[in-house]
């Protein structure tokens, strides 16, 4: 009889004895359920980061474009800028030959027309002339029938 008391003693020793090693097995689990779920955050949160980080970059990327494009509007302006300039200049410079032009032709215009005023000044030199030696002569015929 005592030893089957003892049995049964060592029967519940050996028994609490697998239900204290379950337990633990458990909690061991747990632990280790628990780590594989902070792992899985960590990587989580790392993909998140990397995602955060990839859509700063693009967005610097979007920011840098715009500036380029602004760059080149702003250059293209500059350009336009530059052309009209130029057109203004060759219109200055058409206007000025114009007027060089025009002065030379009234030079022309002027240099033709000298001889003839000349001419015409002659003959009316002349004509002065005539007149002068005619009343001369009739003032010499007067003075004849005088005497």
């Amino acid at each position: 009889m005592l030893l089957l008391l003892l049995l049964l003693l060592l029967l519940l020793l050996l028994l609490l004895l697998l239900l204290l090693l379950l337990q633990l097995l458990l909690l061991l689990l747990l632990l280790l359920l628990l780590l594989l779920l902070l792992l899985l955050l960590l990587l989580l949160l790392l993909l998140l980061l990397l995602l955060l980080l990839l859509l700063l970059l693009l967005l610097l990327l979007l920011l840098l474009l715009l500036l380029l494009l602004l760059l080149l509007l702003l250059l293209l302006l500059l350009l336009l800028l530059l052309l009209l300039l130029l057109l203004q200049l060759l219109l200055l410079l058409l206007l000025l030959l114009l007027l060089l032009l025009l002065l030379l032709l009234l030079l022309l215009l002027l240099l033709l027309l000298l001889p003839l005023l000349l001419l015409r000044l002659l003959l009316l030199l002349r004509l002065v002339l005539l007149e002068l030696l005619l009343l001369l002569l009739l003032l010499r015929l007067l003075l004849s029938n005088i005497r």
